[in-house]
């Protein structure tokens, strides 16, 4: 019974880390500011390691928001749909914040994370400077 119990709070307090140790970041721009929570990968681990950042962002097909990191970060595995509010990793070294829903096509993008506020203030043509900081 005590081996039991010992085995129940271990993987209790194992399924509440993983939420407990979420880490956020928060985009800034003249338009506005949002914060996203990363996923739980390697690449967001590594994006942690560059911040902070700022990052020349271009508009791209309308739906999303790109511009090169100063450094690769590591391939992890990738997905074809995305969300508003999805950041994503196209090459290597291309951030990408979509404002729009969609798909794209293979090899598709490395999830970094999601935004939390309202992505919407991205969906302007042209370009943004961003600044990208880890929230603590």
């Amino acid at each position: 019974m005590w081996r039991l119990s010992l085995i129940a709070a271990g993987f209790t307090l194992l399924s509440t880390g993983h939420a407990m140790a979420q880490e956020r970041i928060r985009i800034s721009s003249e338009w506005g500011n949002v914060t996203a929570e990363l996923a739980d990968n390697a690449a967001a681990r590594s994006l942690l390691e560059l911040l902070p950042i700022t990052i020349e962002m271009r508009d791209h097909l309308r739906q999303e928001k790109t511009g090169n990191l100063p450094a690769s970060l590591p391939e992890v595995a990738r997905r074809r749909d995305f969300s508003a509010g999805t950041l994503g990793l196209w090459g290597s070294d291309h951030f990408v914040i979509y404002y729009r829903s969609g798909r794209i096509p293979e090899p598709g993008i490395v999830i970094l994370g999601k935004v939390t506020g309202d992505v919407s203030i991205f969906d302007r043509a042209g370009p943004i400077s961003i600044r990208i900081q880890h929230v603590r």
